[in-house]
């Protein structure tokens, strides 16, 4: 960590860096759904304790509103080849399309690789499995990246075609193809509006049950919609937390969520955020309304949560393991401090928690809330 003029620290990306073996990043969901484990963390002292999802319930009191995100992946991993304007004869060079944010008049934000082949003013070709044009785009701007923005040509249900020829956008690091059965694993249970291009993963962990445990201890569940988008995929290429801008993404707060988040605080009771998505929402809002009442909206946040942030609405914090330097770590950082939350992670490698979307997670609170929890926090291991 460097120092300022001023004498105050400057944190840089650099020094959210942790060793992570590579065979503890999770290849694959587990064998049952809700069977990861947990780490739970008082985020106070750092005390920390190994457990199992299965026990989250217990960890939670009556009165807690527990909020998910209930935004639906898409397949929006396709394949294309470039077509001539003249013939529309596809080349044989495949392209990879990853699209990442919809606009206005059928056009969408997309990655493509290799970026370099795919110039403004060309045309792509998506094709099925037997090789019938499905959907064609023309390139209409180039950022940086690999980074392009793509119209469609009009078609009758465009969501449906992405279903039958889309892929799951499986995160880089797990290094496969898509399989049928992560079209049901790499969704939550609770999914609902679709636009994501990747998976909120801390709502990975439910189930049905967990959800029916969670009502009868009278824990009340709210959903928020966030849209996860680029910024999840993209690095950060600054050194410095104060140069960090992220990707906008859309989200959106229904009446009936609105009305418990508002019932909560003036109640004194404790917003559970179920992943970084819902922090971000929430943290994001809060902000816009400068201590007042939360209304139903729907909007777009590039929120960057870092060490020095002033949680205003969310109270304790069930989320994944995240990369290395990266924005989510940077927020888990920000709730419970980086050296907390490295000496977790820490931890964690030590006892072969399995990492990032496929694998465990880790609850962090500031102190004890349930009087049902067998052990008292300050005596974790």
């Amino acid at each position: 960590m460097n120092e300022n003029a001023e004498g105050s620290a400057v944190l840089r990306v650099a020094d959210f860096d942790f060793h992570l073996p590579p065979e503890l990043i999770a290849q694959q969901p587990p064998a049952e759904r809700g069977q990861s484990r947990m780490l739970v963390m008082d985020g106070a002292t750092g005390a920390l304790r190994d457990d199992s999802f299965s026990s989250f319930p217990s960890l939670l009191k009556p009165g807690d509103l527990v909020v998910l995100n209930d935004s639906r992946v898409i397949p929006a991993r396709l394949f294309a080849h470039r077509t001539t304007v003249r013939d529309r004869q596809a080349s044989t060079a495949q392209i990879e399309v990853l699209l990442t944010e919809p606009g206005a008049d059928n056009t969408w934000r997309a990655l493509v690789k290799p970026g370099k082949k795919v110039a403004v003013g060309e045309r792509l070709a998506f094709t099925s499995r037997c090789g019938s044009v499905e959907l064609e785009a023309e390139v209409l701007d180039r950022g940086e990246f690999g980074e392009r923005l793509l119209r469609f040509a009009p078609v009758d249900d465009f969501f449906a075609i992405l279903d039958r020829i889309g892929h799951m956008p499986l995160p880089p690091y797990i290094r496969r193809d898509d399989a049928d059965a992560d079209r049901e694993r790499y969704q939550t249970v609770f999914s609902r509006e679709r636009g994501s291009v990747a998976a909120p993963t801390a709502g990975l962990h439910f189930t049905p049950h967990i959800l029916d445990a969670l009502a009868a201890q009278r824990v009340e569940v709210a959903r928020i919609t966030l849209h996860v988008g680029l910024g999840t995929f993209a690095p950060l290429r600054v050194e410095r937390l104060d140069k960090v801008h992220l990707h906008r993404e859309r989200y959106t707060i229904s009446t009936p969520t609105a009305e418990a988040i508002n019932r909560a605080v003036s109640e004194g009771r404790r917003i559970v955020a179920v992943g970084t998505t819902v922090v971000r929402t929430l943290e994001h809002c809060a902000q816009q309304i400068g201590g007042g009442p939360l209304a139903p909206h729907s909007g777009v946040t590039g929120i960057f949560i870092s060490p020095g942030f002033q949680f205003q609405l969310v109270k304790a914090l069930l989320t994944n393991f995240h990369l290395p330097q990266s924005s989510l770590l940077m927020l888990v950082s920000a709730f419970a401090g980086r050296e907390r939350v490295l000496a977790a992670y820490r931890h964690a490698v030590e006892s072969r928690y399995r990492f990032f979307s496929y694998g465990d997670c880790m609850f962090i609170a500031q102190s004890n809330f349930s009087p049902t929890q067998k052990s008292d926090l300050s005596s974790f291991a």
